[in-house]
């Protein structure tokens, strides 16, 4: 008798109508093989052997190169379930539009059947997906990605408790691209993309968006976030969480190498993009990284900025729309000065200034996450690392100081959802444009942001040793238009400061936001930072938070009555000690 695995996938040939059916046992051998498929199709072209062995790179469609939000949509039957921040779709009616797209779509190519396992493979919190995908581009990155084969096989059994994924390159033309997920079934469907947001559904598609609706409805939590863990001189290891939107180098503070290392802190890598955490039977939050490897963004990447991922690219990996040197090695902006002559930009012209930027903007990588020398010895802990602190930050010219805690759990969760970053005038032709981007979850929740701030606060109720919440800011500038913080390995002086906050003696002052560390609370020898600098790098103004309340207004106003009540009295809180912090300078 079939499975309910077996009789999806049958369900989805029948759609489909591939050629044949190949199931991916996860292999080193079956890997192999694939890749040489794979390099025999030009869908890989292999790079220097002997600086980068067993890597490859990969363009994708000119018109494929990054995540579709437009074109990416929660379909639940009730549209305030999917709430403002998410396109909508009645589930009839998306699958009515779409089905035709995947009737007969892999005739004459291969149908790949991905059953993976998010997580460990000996954890509780771990659950399985499976993806069919007519991609070799696809598979070849999942089995880096995640648990791929048979050890999900063995995880499922004959059990129904699964999230499929059905997914076609379809032919590549954007007006028949489409991301669509079904949370009320687990179910994904992708279509028309090839690039890894959009296709490797274990990421952003199911660890986020159907996993967020699983989380609130079983009590648990799934993050935008980074882990990591700080250890101190005598050893001990304290584990952090951070929520960072985009350009705000989450991956570089989850690998970095301490400027602190001199004094005994170092910092162990967990997780650099996802979170998945479980309140254990101690009243402890306990966070796991799903994921089994790293699809970072490549420009800006460096041994300056990122010396332990540069470390692990130099084998097994695989590089997307990045560009060729003439010795066959992957070259991106930032990575070391000026491309060499001859070296071709990622469409595979000979480049010239002329044509643009070598590397796509939003060009990758992807890499086995055991291959990063800062990856923790407890990285694949069944039960998870505890974690003691949550981080958000943002990217702010003015307002946020460069360290702040809330005041508490309820607090904290104002803060997480009021955050936000500016953008750039290289990105949008206009500087300071601010963008609300709560917990770093507003691509990527799979239902009303209302309800999940909601979760948020009830989950806080239900910890007996909940994390301390802090919000961080690396891009502050002074009145020259210059950061006034170094950044990079230099964060970990904020870190040491998080921690012993944590722990009960981090020095700091009340301010109207929050607890912000005194003059002498961070750990600055051997920095060169004025007194002068360091005020201003502190400093909390009333004047700018006025105008960020506003703002912040504006955006709950968009959720209507389903925002929580205790939202509205932290933006009032707020309002109050600015107003006294104000009369107080008078």
């Amino acid at each position: 008798m079939a499975t309910p695995l077996e009789k999806w996938v049958e369900e989805a040939a029948a759609l489909t109508k591939p050629r044949q059916i190949v199931w991916c046992d996860g292999s080193k051998q079956e890997y192999h093989r694939l890749l040489e498929q794979a390099l025999a199709e030009n869908v890989f072209l292999p790079l220097n052997e002997r600086s980068y062995p067993n890597c490859y790179l990969h363009r994708s469609d000119p018109s494929d190169v990054a995540r579709t939000e437009q074109v990416t949509f929660i379909c639940t039957r009730e549209k305030s379930d999917a709430g403002p921040t998410n396109n909508w779709m009645v589930p009839e009616e998306a699958k009515a539009k779409v089905r035709p797209l995947f009737d007969g779509v892999m005739r004459n190519r291969t149908m790949y059947v991905i059953p993976y396992l998010m997580g460990p493979v000996d954890s509780p919190f771990s659950r399985v997906g499976v993806e069919v995908t007519d991609s070799l581009y696809v598979v070849l990155s999942m089995m880096i990605m995640t648990r791929a084969g048979k050890k999900a096989i063995e995880r499922l059994g004959r059990s129904d408790d699964f999230v499929p994924g059905l997914h076609s390159l379809g032919d590549l033309h954007p007006e028949r691209r489409y991301i669509l997920h079904f949370p009320e079934e687990k179910l994904i469907w992708s279509i028309g993309s090839g690039y890894g947001g959009n296709a490797l559904l274990s990421k952003k598609c199911f660890s986020l968006r159907i996993a967020s609706w699983l989380a609130r409805q079983q009590g648990w939590m799934a993050e935008h976030m980074l882990i990591l863990g700080m250890e101190d001189p005598s050893g001990q290891v304290t584990y952090i969480a951070g929520a960072f939107p985009s350009a705000c180098g989450k991956t570089n503070l989850a690998m970095m190498v301490s400027a602190l290392e001199p004094m005994g802190y170092r910092v162990w890598t967990v997780g650099d993009d996802i979170a998945w955490m479980q309140i254990d039977a101690d009243g402890y939050l306990r966070a796991i990284n799903p994921e089994a490897g790293f699809f970072g963004v490549a420009p800006g990447t460096s041994r300056q900025t990122n010396p332990n991922v540069m470390e692990a690219l130099r084998r097994n990996a695989l590089f997307t729309n990045v560009g060729l040197t003439p010795d066959r090695e992957p070259w991106w902006e930032g990575i070391n000065g000026e491309p060499p002559p001859g070296t071709l930009n990622w469409r595979g012209e000979r480049w010239t200034r002329s044509r643009g930027p070598v590397a796509h903007p939003n060009s990758r990588y992807t890499v086995p996450a055991h291959q990063t020398p800062s990856i923790s010895p407890h990285w694949e802990d069944p039960q998870g690392v505890p974690i003691s602190a949550f981080i958000f930050g943002g990217r702010r010219a003015r307002v946020a100081p460069l360290v702040y805690e809330s005041r508490d759990w309820q607090h904290g969760v104002f803060v997480g959802a009021t955050m936000a970053s500016e953008t750039t005038a290289a990105a949008t032709g206009a500087v300071g444009i601010t963008r609300r981007d709560p917990m770093a979850m507003l691509p990527f929740c799979g239902y009303n942001m209302a309800d999940y701030f909601a979760h948020w606060l009830a989950i806080g109720q239900r910890i007996t040793h909940p994390p301390r919440i802090f919000h961080v800011n690396w891009f502050r500038r002074g009145a020259d238009g210059k950061f006034l913080w170094p950044g990079f390995g230099e964060n970990a002086r904020v870190l040491k400061w998080i921690i012993e906050r944590v722990r009960g003696n981090g020095r700091a002052i009340e301010t109207p936001i929050g607890y912000v560390p005194t003059h002498d609370a961070l750990t600055l020898d051997g920095l060169p930072i004025s007194r002068a600098t360091l005020e201003e790098l502190l400093r909390v103004d009333p004047t700018d938070w006025a105008s960020e309340l506003d703002d912040i207004q504006k955006f709950f106003k968009r959720f209507g009555n389903r925002l929580p009540a205790a939202l509205w009295q932290e933006h009032q809180n707020l309002a109050d000690r600015l107003s006294q912090a104000s009369l107080a300078r008078k």
